[in-house]
């Protein structure tokens, strides 16, 4: 089977396309490190028939892009482009199943980035096509990216979280992909509630890494629901086997 990935090169796109090339299937990414720009074909007709044409013969497309910002407006912006561009792209190519991974606990707490994933969840609903959202918790690469933002001080906020591996959201996304549309499926979370100040510095110290993490309480309502449970699963999610221990000692293992 022919499966498109959106953000086909990012750390739970490159698993997906992993997961689907292992079960015998053909991932076709969609990246602009490939030449596909979702943003560009928002504009530009000939961009917009490039990707129709790269879509054609596939059965599915999955939806695993993203934006770096804590902004609403601008990650709704971004998820209402490239889901109008993706959608548009399939219905001219025949694509019948349009696969979207989302957040856990985004609908609860509607602001800034989460705010974007909101509308892309609504925007697909809505569509008429046939689709499939899974929602998944944070990534245990989550703490390795707060890491990576400053120097000497890290900044990390008040967080309470249930992280998952990336491979195995990967994997629960090739399924769906390759499987009837289901709509709204169940969520998928980690093992293990973690509290991620304390996840970024067992990161720090496995890596060989320096500095001080500093917990920062977010002010509002994104904030209190990063801290009071807001973004765990519910007793009905689909949990993975890799904790994160394990997956830091194989991250300490590659450095």
């Amino acid at each position: 089977m022919k499966v498109a990935v959106a953000g086909g090169t990012g750390a739970v796109g490159a698993r997906t396309v992993e997961a689907l090339r292992a079960a015998g299937h053909e991932p076709i990414v969609l990246s602009r490190s490939v030449g596909v720009d979702l943003l560009a074909a928002a504009t530009d007709d000939r961009e917009a028939g490039r990707l129709a044409r790269t879509l054609e013969g596939c059965a599915s497309v999955v939806d695993v892009t993203s934006v770096m910002t804590t902004s609403a407006a601008k990650s709704t912006r971004f998820f209402e482009t490239v889901t109008r561009v993706l959608l548009e792209a399939e219905r001219t190519a025949g694509v019948a199943h349009h696969v979207v991974l989302s957040i856990v606990g985004a609908e609860a707490a509607p602001a800034a980035y989460y705010a974007g994933k909101v509308a892309q969840e609504r925007a697909v609903a809505a569509s008429g096509a046939g689709w499939s959202v899974l929602r998944a918790t944070q990534f245990h690469e989550f703490a390795a990216q707060l890491a990576a933002r400053s120097g000497g001080l890290h900044v990390v906020p008040a967080m309470r979280s249930q992280p998952v591996a990336a491979a195995e959201v990967g994997a629960r996304l090739a399924e769906l992909a390759t499987a009837a549309p289901v709509g709204l499926t169940r969520d998928i979370a980690g093992p293990r509630v973690e509290d991620m100040p304390t996840l970024v510095r067992r990161y720090l110290t496995a890596t060989g890494r320096s500095g001080r993490v500093l917990t920062v309480p977010l002010p509002g309502r994104w904030g209190r629901a990063l801290r009071d449970g807001t973004l765990l699963p519910g007793s009905g999610a689909q949990l993975g086997a890799i904790t994160f221990d394990e997956w830091l000692a194989t991250v300490a293992r590659v450095r």
